[in-house]
């Protein structure tokens, strides 16, 4: 069943219930990154979907206006962990949005295969999202932030690089902070400014899926640029730490966590690791495909939690949010 089908009510404590409102997101399907940003005329659109969940508390309303929390899941889809995270924010006071990219492109998992559909479409779908939520006129579109997991981190990464935000949603605009979860930052742009947005990363230093290492030179890389970018490594910590569910092994992941960084020059062409070109033709395919040829990816990958990861999570998560959104 579609997330979208599916009737979920929080129950807020004191405040009362909070009942999930359908919304339709006008988004698109690029190729890759230069598709967005220099031939974003050919664009092919459709509509994709999420979830709008509001707090009964107005404790956090500033001039009759909300904080937001969009949740941008990875790639397992819409779980129950990211359903959880929301009403977490909701009773806190936060309006949260949960974002479906798949329902709507009929891929239920892309586990095994992570090219049904491009990264540079999952973070299209987040800044889209950004759009339809930042004109409503009970959110304070100063105060929204996208909290992303996995292949869901590295789309609010991305869709807070100003590279591609400025070209998606123009210059200026877009989220006041970022939490990325356990991301993949495979991909990384040449000029990786975020300018104002706020980045805070939490991962896990056993993860099988995505490398802490890469993902620590992506925030310093970010730092250097004048951007504000933390990072927290867990000890012991596996991928999706936060689902609240034991550790297992995912046997049909398809992970190449040391393969080289694809670089992306300044118009939205991939850089080949081998070449050091630019062409703008190279999609996702092709550089994971030469990852996979230079012997970097494996199948299966653990992932699940220890006991405590979860409330580790939880805890780091409001935190941030209390801080950047207030």
């Amino acid at each position: 069943m579609r997330f979208r089908d599916q009737d979920i009510v929080f129950a807020t404590g004191a405040h009362g219930q909070s009942k999930g409102q359908n919304f339709e997101i006008p988004t698109a399907n690029p190729t890759n990154y230069f598709h967005v940003i220099s031939n974003s005329a050919d664009l092919p659109r459709l509509s994709i979907d999420g979830k709008l969940f509001l707090p009964a508390s107005n404790d956090r309303k500033r001039n009759g206006k909300l904080p937001l929390v969009m949740v941008v899941p990875g790639s397992l889809g819409v779980a129950a962990s990211h359903v959880k995270h929301a009403e977490t924010v909701v009773t806190d006071g936060f309006a949260a949005f949960v974002l479906d990219s798949f329902g709507a492109r009929n891929v239920t998992s892309t586990v095994a295969n992570q090219t049904q559909f491009s990264f540079a479409a999952s973070a299209y779908d987040v800044l889209a999202a950004w759009q339809v939520l930042a004109e409503r006129p009970d959110i304070d579109a100063s105060r929204i932030g996208a909290q992303g997991h996995s292949r869901g981190g590295s789309a609010v990464l991305t869709a807070a690089t100003r590279r591609f935000a400025d070209a998606v949603v123009g210059a200026g605009a877009g989220f006041r902070s970022v939490l990325a979860a356990y991301p993949w930052s495979g991909h990384q742009f040449l000029d990786p400014s975020v300018d104002e947005t706020e980045i805070r990363v939490v991962m896990g230093d056993a993860d099988e899926w995505c490398s802490p290492m890469q993902v620590q030179g992506h925030c310093q890389a970010i730092r250097l640029s004048g951007g504000r970018a933390t990072m927290r490594l867990i000890g012991g910590a596996q991928h999706s730490f936060d689902r609240g569910t034991g550790i297992e092994n995912v046997a049909d992941a398809s992970v190449s966590p040391a393969a080289p960084t694809a670089y992306i020059d300044n118009d939205g062409a991939f850089i080949h690791p081998l070449t050091g070109v630019a062409d703008s033709k190279l999609v996702d395919r092709d550089l994971m495909v030469y990852g996979l040829k230079s012997g970097y990816g494996r199948k299966g990958a653990k992932i699940g939690s220890r006991d405590g990861d979860a409330e580790v999570f939880k805890t780091e998560m409001l935190a941030f949010w209390r801080r950047t959104l207030g």
